[in-house]
Protein backbone atom coordinates (compact mmCIF):
# COMPACT_ATOMS: atom_id res chain seq x y z
CA UNK A 1 0.00 0.00 0.00
CA UNK A 2 0.83 3.53 -0.73
CA UNK A 3 1.95 5.95 2.24
CA UNK A 4 -0.53 8.54 2.87
CA UNK A 5 0.18 12.03 1.74
CA UNK A 6 -0.71 14.97 3.73
CA UNK A 7 -2.52 18.10 1.97
CA UNK A 8 -1.27 21.63 3.68
CA UNK A 9 -5.61 22.64 3.64
CA UNK A 10 -5.80 18.95 5.57
CA UNK A 11 -6.55 19.98 9.44
CA UNK A 12 -4.03 18.92 11.99
CA UNK A 13 -4.36 15.27 13.61
CA UNK A 14 -6.24 15.98 17.14
CA UNK A 15 -4.94 13.27 19.22
CA UNK A 16 -7.08 10.43 20.62
CA UNK A 17 -9.07 10.71 23.80
CA UNK A 18 -7.84 7.76 25.77
CA UNK A 19 -10.21 5.26 27.14
CA UNK A 20 -10.35 4.77 30.75
CA UNK A 21 -9.18 0.92 30.33
CA UNK A 22 -6.59 0.13 27.85
CA UNK A 23 -7.84 -3.21 26.37
CA UNK A 24 -5.47 -5.54 25.28
CA UNK A 25 -5.74 -8.99 23.26
CA UNK A 26 -3.28 -11.71 22.84
CA UNK A 27 -3.29 -14.35 19.93
CA UNK A 28 -1.14 -17.44 20.29
CA UNK A 29 -0.99 -20.32 17.93
CA UNK A 30 1.05 -22.39 20.76
CA UNK A 31 2.26 -23.15 24.07
CA UNK A 32 5.21 -21.20 23.32
CA UNK A 33 4.13 -18.46 21.81
CA UNK A 34 1.23 -18.13 24.31
CA UNK A 35 3.79 -17.70 27.14
CA UNK A 36 5.82 -14.59 25.33
CA UNK A 37 2.35 -13.23 24.02
CA UNK A 38 0.93 -13.52 27.50
CA UNK A 39 4.01 -11.71 29.36
CA UNK A 40 4.91 -9.37 26.61
CA UNK A 41 1.28 -7.55 27.04
CA UNK A 42 2.57 -7.50 30.91
CA UNK A 43 5.96 -5.71 30.29
CA UNK A 44 4.48 -3.52 28.00
CA UNK A 45 1.42 -2.40 30.13
CA UNK A 46 3.06 -2.32 33.23
CA UNK A 47 3.45 1.51 33.12
CA UNK A 48 -0.62 1.93 32.09
CA UNK A 49 -1.36 2.62 35.62
CA UNK A 50 -0.03 6.21 36.76
CA UNK A 51 2.32 8.48 35.51
CA UNK A 52 1.48 11.46 33.54
CA UNK A 53 -1.18 9.84 31.32
CA UNK A 54 -3.45 9.65 34.93
CA UNK A 55 -4.26 6.18 36.05
CA UNK A 56 -5.77 3.51 33.89
CA UNK A 57 -6.65 0.23 34.56
CA UNK A 58 -5.38 -2.53 32.11
CA UNK A 59 -7.41 -5.65 30.79
CA UNK A 60 -6.03 -8.48 28.75
CA UNK A 61 -7.94 -10.90 26.94
CA UNK A 62 -6.03 -13.84 25.89
CA UNK A 63 -7.21 -15.97 22.43
CA UNK A 64 -5.76 -19.15 20.94
CA UNK A 65 -5.97 -19.42 17.03
CA UNK A 66 -7.31 -23.14 16.41
CA UNK A 67 -4.53 -25.37 14.47
CA UNK A 68 -2.55 -28.22 14.82
CA UNK A 69 -0.08 -26.73 17.78
CA UNK A 70 -3.02 -25.16 19.80
CA UNK A 71 -2.11 -25.60 23.43
CA UNK A 72 -3.84 -27.96 26.01
CA UNK A 73 -5.33 -27.10 29.64
CA UNK A 74 -2.15 -28.97 30.78
CA UNK A 75 0.03 -26.71 28.73
CA UNK A 76 -1.30 -23.95 29.50
CA UNK A 77 -1.21 -24.07 33.40
CA UNK A 78 2.13 -25.20 33.06
CA UNK A 79 3.38 -21.93 30.62
CA UNK A 80 3.26 -20.66 34.86
CA UNK A 81 1.83 -16.88 35.71
CA UNK A 82 1.19 -14.75 32.70
CA UNK A 83 -1.22 -12.53 34.23
CA UNK A 84 -4.46 -14.08 32.82
CA UNK A 85 -6.42 -17.21 34.04
CA UNK A 86 -6.41 -20.10 31.59
CA UNK A 87 -9.85 -20.50 32.48
CA UNK A 88 -10.51 -17.33 30.49
CA UNK A 89 -8.52 -18.07 27.71
CA UNK A 90 -10.55 -19.05 24.60
CA UNK A 91 -9.95 -20.87 21.41
CA UNK A 92 -10.84 -19.20 17.89
CA UNK A 93 -10.57 -19.66 14.17
CA UNK A 94 -8.89 -16.89 12.17
CA UNK A 95 -11.80 -15.07 10.75
CA UNK A 96 -13.80 -15.59 14.56
CA UNK A 97 -10.69 -13.40 15.85
CA UNK A 98 -11.13 -10.40 13.28
CA UNK A 99 -14.85 -10.29 14.05
CA UNK A 100 -14.07 -10.16 17.89
CA UNK A 101 -11.51 -7.23 17.10
CA UNK A 102 -14.14 -5.78 14.96
CA UNK A 103 -16.65 -5.83 17.70
CA UNK A 104 -14.40 -5.71 21.37
CA UNK A 105 -12.40 -2.49 19.85
CA UNK A 106 -9.39 -3.07 21.34
CA UNK A 107 -6.54 -0.56 21.93
CA UNK A 108 -3.67 -3.16 21.83
CA UNK A 109 -3.14 -6.23 19.98
CA UNK A 110 0.07 -8.83 20.54
CA UNK A 111 -0.09 -11.41 17.58
CA UNK A 112 1.93 -14.06 19.37
CA UNK A 113 2.01 -16.39 16.06
CA UNK A 114 4.16 -17.54 13.42
CA UNK A 115 4.92 -15.88 10.77
CA UNK A 116 2.32 -16.72 8.50
CA UNK A 117 -0.07 -16.09 11.02
CA UNK A 118 1.24 -12.93 11.67
CA UNK A 119 0.91 -11.45 7.96
CA UNK A 120 -3.15 -13.17 7.26
CA UNK A 121 -3.87 -11.43 10.47
CA UNK A 122 -2.23 -7.89 9.12
CA UNK A 123 -4.47 -8.54 6.23
CA UNK A 124 -7.58 -9.17 7.55
CA UNK A 125 -7.02 -6.28 9.83
CA UNK A 126 -6.42 -4.26 7.20
CA UNK A 127 -9.77 -5.56 5.24
CA UNK A 128 -11.59 -4.51 8.79
CA UNK A 129 -10.88 -0.65 7.76
CA UNK A 130 -11.39 0.29 11.20
CA UNK A 131 -12.25 3.93 12.30
CA UNK A 132 -9.91 2.97 14.85
CA UNK A 133 -7.42 0.16 14.97
CA UNK A 134 -5.29 -1.19 17.80
CA UNK A 135 -1.75 -0.99 17.80
CA UNK A 136 0.13 -4.01 16.56
CA UNK A 137 2.68 -5.61 18.60
CA UNK A 138 4.58 -8.73 17.19
CA UNK A 139 7.99 -10.29 17.12
CA UNK A 140 9.67 -13.72 18.66
CA UNK A 141 9.48 -16.06 21.33
CA UNK A 142 13.49 -16.90 21.26
CA UNK A 143 16.63 -17.33 19.53
CA UNK A 144 15.96 -16.52 15.67
CA UNK A 145 18.34 -19.34 13.81
CA UNK A 146 16.75 -19.92 11.05
CA UNK A 147 14.32 -17.99 8.10
CA UNK A 148 15.53 -15.33 9.11
CA UNK A 149 14.18 -12.94 6.00
CA UNK A 150 11.26 -15.04 5.65
CA UNK A 151 9.84 -14.74 8.91
CA UNK A 152 10.20 -10.83 8.91
CA UNK A 153 8.87 -9.62 5.91
CA UNK A 154 5.88 -12.26 7.03
CA UNK A 155 5.86 -10.23 10.08
CA UNK A 156 6.17 -6.61 8.43
CA UNK A 157 3.04 -4.47 8.59
CA UNK A 158 2.67 -4.42 12.60
CA UNK A 159 3.53 -0.86 14.53
CA UNK A 160 5.66 -3.04 17.07
CA UNK A 161 8.86 -5.66 15.60
CA UNK A 162 10.10 -6.48 19.14
CA UNK A 163 14.08 -7.41 18.54
CA UNK A 164 15.05 -9.67 21.68
CA UNK A 165 18.63 -8.33 21.47
CA UNK A 166 20.79 -5.26 20.28
CA UNK A 167 22.08 -7.95 17.77
CA UNK A 168 18.48 -9.17 16.39
CA UNK A 169 17.39 -5.49 16.30
CA UNK A 170 20.58 -4.70 14.08
CA UNK A 171 19.73 -8.30 11.76
CA UNK A 172 16.01 -7.36 11.22
CA UNK A 173 16.60 -3.53 10.13
CA UNK A 174 19.23 -4.95 7.91
CA UNK A 175 16.61 -7.32 6.33
CA UNK A 176 13.82 -4.57 6.14
CA UNK A 177 16.11 -2.06 4.78
CA UNK A 178 17.89 -4.63 2.06
CA UNK A 179 14.51 -5.02 0.86
CA UNK A 180 13.38 -1.68 1.11
CA UNK A 181 10.84 -1.75 3.54
CA UNK A 182 10.05 0.44 6.51
CA UNK A 183 12.40 -0.24 9.55
CA UNK A 184 11.06 1.98 11.78
CA UNK A 185 8.71 -0.69 13.45
CA UNK A 186 11.78 -2.72 14.73
CA UNK A 187 12.42 -2.13 18.69
CA UNK A 188 14.39 -3.73 20.55
CA UNK A 189 13.51 -5.33 23.94
CA UNK A 190 14.39 -8.71 25.59
CA UNK A 191 12.70 -11.91 25.91
CA UNK A 192 10.23 -11.29 28.28
CA UNK A 193 9.87 -14.51 30.32
CA UNK A 194 13.46 -13.87 31.81
CA UNK A 195 13.92 -13.78 35.55
CA UNK A 196 14.23 -15.73 38.62
CA UNK A 197 16.67 -15.62 41.78
CA UNK A 198 20.10 -15.42 40.86
CA UNK A 199 22.35 -18.97 40.43
CA UNK A 200 23.65 -19.88 44.03
CA UNK A 201 24.66 -23.16 44.75
CA UNK A 202 23.49 -25.15 47.78
CA UNK A 203 25.64 -26.96 49.72
CA UNK A 204 24.47 -31.28 49.39
CA UNK A 205 22.73 -30.36 46.27
CA UNK A 206 24.14 -31.44 42.45
CA UNK A 207 21.82 -30.89 39.19
CA UNK A 208 22.24 -31.44 36.04
CA UNK A 209 19.18 -30.58 33.42
CA UNK A 210 18.79 -31.30 30.01
CA UNK A 211 16.27 -28.75 27.88
CA UNK A 212 14.78 -30.95 25.23
CA UNK A 213 13.42 -29.63 22.30
CA UNK A 214 10.62 -31.02 20.14
CA UNK A 215 12.41 -30.83 16.91
CA UNK A 216 15.97 -30.39 17.38
CA UNK A 217 17.97 -32.93 16.63
CA UNK A 218 15.14 -34.52 14.17
CA UNK A 219 16.34 -38.12 13.45
CA UNK A 220 15.61 -41.00 15.72
CA UNK A 221 19.61 -41.92 15.85
CA UNK A 222 20.79 -38.53 17.37
CA UNK A 223 17.50 -37.89 19.34
CA UNK A 224 18.39 -41.39 20.99
CA UNK A 225 22.20 -40.79 20.93
CA UNK A 226 21.79 -37.55 23.24
CA UNK A 227 19.21 -39.65 25.72
CA UNK A 228 22.42 -42.13 25.77
CA UNK A 229 24.88 -39.62 26.77
CA UNK A 230 22.76 -38.52 29.04
CA UNK A 231 21.98 -41.71 30.84
CA UNK A 232 25.53 -42.44 30.81
CA UNK A 233 26.14 -39.20 32.70
CA UNK A 234 23.73 -40.14 35.14
CA UNK A 235 25.73 -43.86 35.53
CA UNK A 236 29.06 -41.80 35.95
CA UNK A 237 27.84 -39.82 38.71
CA UNK A 238 25.44 -41.43 40.73
CA UNK A 239 25.23 -38.65 43.67
CA UNK A 240 24.19 -36.41 40.86
CA UNK A 241 20.36 -36.14 39.84
CA UNK A 242 20.01 -35.72 35.96
CA UNK A 243 16.86 -34.61 34.85
CA UNK A 244 15.53 -34.40 31.39
CA UNK A 245 12.99 -31.26 30.49
CA UNK A 246 10.07 -31.86 28.63
CA UNK A 247 8.40 -29.27 26.64
CA UNK A 248 5.30 -31.64 26.25
CA UNK A 249 4.14 -35.26 27.18
CA UNK A 250 2.76 -37.74 24.23
CA UNK A 251 0.29 -36.62 21.91
CA UNK A 252 0.18 -32.97 23.07
CA UNK A 253 1.84 -30.28 20.07
CA UNK A 254 4.22 -27.44 21.15
CA UNK A 255 5.31 -24.54 18.59
CA UNK A 256 7.18 -27.29 16.75
CA UNK A 257 5.86 -31.02 15.75
CA UNK A 258 7.45 -34.02 18.34
CA UNK A 259 7.85 -36.69 15.64
CA UNK A 260 9.95 -39.18 18.28
CA UNK A 261 9.02 -38.07 21.98
CA UNK A 262 12.07 -38.69 24.29
CA UNK A 263 9.53 -40.50 26.72
CA UNK A 264 8.79 -43.19 24.35
CA UNK A 265 12.58 -43.35 23.62
CA UNK A 266 13.72 -43.79 27.32
CA UNK A 267 11.37 -46.83 27.34
CA UNK A 268 13.69 -48.79 25.31
CA UNK A 269 16.82 -47.92 26.90
CA UNK A 270 19.06 -50.95 27.73
CA UNK A 271 19.01 -52.03 31.44
CA UNK A 272 16.54 -49.48 32.60
CA UNK A 273 17.21 -45.36 33.87
CA UNK A 274 19.32 -45.67 36.40
CA UNK A 275 17.60 -44.11 39.78
CA UNK A 276 18.95 -40.83 39.88
CA UNK A 277 17.75 -39.97 36.76
CA UNK A 278 14.12 -38.59 35.94
CA UNK A 279 12.06 -36.95 32.93
CA UNK A 280 10.63 -33.55 34.10
CA UNK A 281 7.45 -31.48 33.21
CA UNK A 282 6.30 -28.12 34.44
CA UNK A 283 7.14 -24.27 34.49
CA UNK A 284 11.22 -24.30 33.49
CA UNK A 285 11.43 -21.33 35.77
CA UNK A 286 11.20 -24.14 38.53
CA UNK A 287 12.92 -26.31 37.31
CA UNK A 288 15.85 -23.66 36.94
CA UNK A 289 15.51 -22.96 40.51
CA UNK A 290 16.74 -26.40 41.71
CA UNK A 291 19.62 -26.18 38.18
CA UNK A 292 23.61 -26.91 38.77
CA UNK A 293 23.93 -26.56 34.84
CA UNK A 294 21.90 -26.71 32.19
CA UNK A 295 22.58 -28.60 28.99
CA UNK A 296 20.75 -28.35 25.53
CA UNK A 297 21.79 -28.43 21.61
CA UNK A 298 19.87 -24.88 21.75
CA UNK A 299 17.08 -24.33 23.64
CA UNK A 300 15.53 -20.51 25.07
CA UNK A 301 16.14 -22.52 28.03
CA UNK A 302 19.85 -21.52 27.71
CA UNK A 303 19.15 -18.21 27.52
CA UNK A 304 17.00 -17.83 30.84
CA UNK A 305 20.12 -20.15 32.49
CA UNK A 306 22.35 -17.88 31.19
CA UNK A 307 20.31 -14.74 32.94
CA UNK A 308 20.71 -16.33 36.48
CA UNK A 309 23.99 -16.49 36.05
CA UNK A 310 23.70 -20.56 36.10
CA UNK A 311 26.39 -22.85 34.27
CA UNK A 312 24.56 -23.83 30.90
CA UNK A 313 26.64 -25.66 28.42
CA UNK A 314 25.41 -25.80 24.32
CA UNK A 315 26.64 -29.33 22.97
CA UNK A 316 28.51 -30.16 19.72
CA UNK A 317 28.52 -33.68 19.30
CA UNK A 318 25.68 -33.42 16.43
CA UNK A 319 28.31 -30.73 14.98
CA UNK A 320 27.95 -26.87 15.05
CA UNK A 321 25.25 -26.63 12.25
CA UNK A 322 22.09 -24.28 11.20
CA UNK A 323 19.66 -26.98 10.95
CA UNK A 324 20.55 -27.23 14.64
CA UNK A 325 20.36 -23.87 15.88
CA UNK A 326 23.47 -24.21 18.03
CA UNK A 327 25.25 -22.19 15.40
CA UNK A 328 23.70 -19.26 17.31
CA UNK A 329 26.16 -19.90 20.07
CA UNK A 330 29.30 -19.65 18.47
CA UNK A 331 31.35 -16.67 20.31
CA UNK A 332 29.52 -17.58 23.62
CA UNK A 333 31.69 -19.76 24.94
CA UNK A 334 29.40 -22.26 26.33
CA UNK A 335 29.92 -25.02 22.76
CA UNK A 336 31.44 -28.34 24.26
CA UNK A 337 30.81 -31.68 24.47
CA UNK A 338 29.12 -34.75 26.89
CA UNK A 339 32.73 -35.96 26.91
CA UNK A 340 34.01 -32.56 28.60
CA UNK A 341 31.16 -32.35 30.55
CA UNK A 342 31.74 -36.11 32.10
CA UNK A 343 35.03 -35.05 32.98
CA UNK A 344 33.63 -32.55 35.04
CA UNK A 345 34.23 -29.10 32.49
CA UNK A 346 31.71 -26.48 33.19
CA UNK A 347 31.93 -23.57 30.22
CA UNK A 348 32.50 -20.05 31.05
CA UNK A 349 30.29 -17.68 28.97
CA UNK A 350 31.88 -14.20 26.97
CA UNK A 351 30.69 -11.14 28.56
CA UNK A 352 30.76 -9.38 25.10
CA UNK A 353 28.34 -12.11 23.57
CA UNK A 354 26.35 -11.82 26.67
CA UNK A 355 25.88 -8.27 26.38
CA UNK A 356 24.62 -8.73 22.48
CA UNK A 357 21.93 -11.54 23.05
CA UNK A 358 19.85 -9.17 25.34
CA UNK A 359 20.68 -12.13 28.33
CA UNK A 360 20.68 -8.62 30.80
CA UNK A 361 22.69 -11.06 33.42
CA UNK A 362 24.36 -7.38 34.40
CA UNK A 363 20.99 -6.14 35.32
CA UNK A 364 19.84 -4.00 33.19
CA UNK A 365 16.69 -6.30 32.24
CA UNK A 366 14.59 -4.09 34.45
CA UNK A 367 14.39 -1.47 31.48
CA UNK A 368 14.63 -3.37 28.81
CA UNK A 369 11.37 -2.81 27.72
CA UNK A 370 11.24 0.94 28.53
CA UNK A 371 11.97 1.96 24.85
CA UNK A 372 9.12 -0.86 23.43
CA UNK A 373 6.74 0.34 26.22
CA UNK A 374 7.24 4.64 24.94
CA UNK A 375 6.57 3.46 21.52
CA UNK A 376 3.24 1.89 22.15
CA UNK A 377 2.87 4.67 24.58
CA UNK A 378 2.96 7.39 21.81
CA UNK A 379 0.76 5.39 19.62
CA UNK A 380 -1.71 5.45 21.79
CA UNK A 381 -1.89 8.72 22.82
CA UNK A 382 -1.00 9.92 19.40
CA UNK A 383 -3.44 11.31 16.46
CA UNK A 384 -5.24 8.40 13.92
CA UNK A 385 -2.66 5.61 13.62
CA UNK A 386 -2.02 4.99 9.56
CA UNK A 387 -3.68 2.30 7.37
CA UNK A 388 -1.25 -1.36 7.83
CA UNK A 389 0.98 -1.24 5.16
CA UNK A 390 2.34 -4.82 5.06
CA UNK A 391 5.12 -5.17 2.53
CA UNK A 392 3.39 -8.22 0.53
CA UNK A 393 0.46 -7.40 -1.32
CA UNK A 394 -1.16 -9.10 -4.20
CA UNK A 395 0.91 -6.93 -6.21
CA UNK A 396 4.52 -7.33 -4.92
CA UNK A 397 4.14 -11.21 -4.01
CA UNK A 398 1.07 -12.30 -6.14
CA UNK A 399 2.60 -16.17 -6.14
CA UNK A 400 3.21 -16.48 -2.30
CA UNK A 401 0.80 -14.08 -0.61
CA UNK A 402 -2.54 -15.58 -1.42
CA UNK A 403 -1.71 -19.15 -0.12
CA UNK A 404 -0.73 -17.96 3.11
CA UNK A 405 -3.82 -15.77 3.52
CA UNK A 406 -6.01 -19.24 1.98
CA UNK A 407 -4.89 -21.41 4.77
CA UNK A 408 -6.51 -18.87 6.92
CA UNK A 409 -9.47 -18.70 5.24
CA UNK A 410 -9.17 -15.55 3.84
CA UNK A 411 -9.06 -14.42 0.69
CA UNK A 412 -6.70 -12.20 -1.53
CA UNK A 413 -7.65 -9.14 -0.15
CA UNK A 414 -8.16 -10.37 3.22
CA UNK A 415 -11.71 -10.54 3.40
CA UNK A 416 -13.25 -13.83 4.93
CA UNK A 417 -13.58 -16.72 1.99
CA UNK A 418 -17.42 -17.42 1.47
CA UNK A 419 -18.20 -20.33 4.24
CA UNK A 420 -15.13 -19.43 6.12
CA UNK A 421 -17.45 -17.10 8.98
CA UNK A 422 -18.58 -19.74 11.67
CA UNK A 423 -22.29 -19.95 12.31
CA UNK A 424 -23.43 -19.02 15.90
CA UNK A 425 -24.29 -22.02 17.74
CA UNK A 426 -27.79 -22.93 18.63
CA UNK A 427 -27.12 -24.33 21.34
CA UNK A 428 -24.72 -26.06 24.33
CA UNK A 429 -25.34 -29.58 22.53
CA UNK A 430 -24.36 -28.37 19.08
CA UNK A 431 -21.23 -26.41 20.95
CA UNK A 432 -20.36 -29.60 22.33
CA UNK A 433 -20.67 -32.00 19.16
CA UNK A 434 -18.43 -29.11 17.61
CA UNK A 435 -15.84 -29.45 19.86
CA UNK A 436 -15.48 -32.79 19.87
CA UNK A 437 -15.28 -33.17 16.36
CA UNK A 438 -12.36 -31.03 16.22
CA UNK A 439 -10.42 -32.55 19.34
CA UNK A 440 -10.79 -36.17 17.28
CA UNK A 441 -9.34 -34.10 14.38
CA UNK A 442 -6.43 -32.43 16.46
CA UNK A 443 -6.22 -35.94 17.84
CA UNK A 444 -6.11 -37.75 14.57
CA UNK A 445 -3.85 -34.92 12.54
CA UNK A 446 -0.98 -36.04 15.85
CA UNK A 447 -1.67 -39.38 15.61
CA UNK A 448 -0.34 -38.99 11.85
CA UNK A 449 2.55 -36.91 12.75
CA UNK A 450 3.94 -38.95 15.37
CA UNK A 451 3.04 -42.62 14.16
CA UNK A 452 2.52 -43.08 10.83
CA UNK A 453 4.37 -40.52 9.46
CA UNK A 454 7.80 -42.07 10.71
CA UNK A 455 6.42 -45.30 9.14
CA UNK A 456 5.61 -44.15 6.22
CA UNK A 457 9.49 -42.06 5.67
CA UNK A 458 10.87 -45.24 7.17
CA UNK A 459 9.31 -48.01 4.46
CA UNK A 460 10.15 -45.44 2.02
CA UNK A 461 14.11 -45.82 2.69
CA UNK A 462 14.25 -49.98 2.16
Amino acid sequence: MPPRTSNAADPAPTPAEPRPVLRVAVLADSDTRWKWGALTARRLTAAADGGERGARAVEVSGLLLRGRATPTPRQLAEVGEVGIEAAKVREVTAVEFLHTVRDEGYDVLVLALVGGGVQAMLHGLAALNLTRRPVIVTGYVGVVYEKLADGLLLRHGADVVLANSAHDAERFRAVYEGVGADASAVTEAALPFLGGAPYCAEEGRDTVVFAAQPSVPASRADRTYLLRRLVEHARLHPRREVLLKLRSKPGEHTTHIEELPYQKLAQKVPGGLPPNFRLVYGHMGEVLDRTDLLVTVSSTAALESLHRRIPTAVLTDLGVREPLGNHHFVGSGLLTSWDRLDGGYRPRPDGQWLAGQGVAADGSYGTAYDTARAKVAELLDGSQLPPLAPYYTPATAPGYLPGILARHHLAPDGTPLPGAAAPQETGRVRGAVRETVRNAARGAYRHGVQRVAPVIRRMGEL
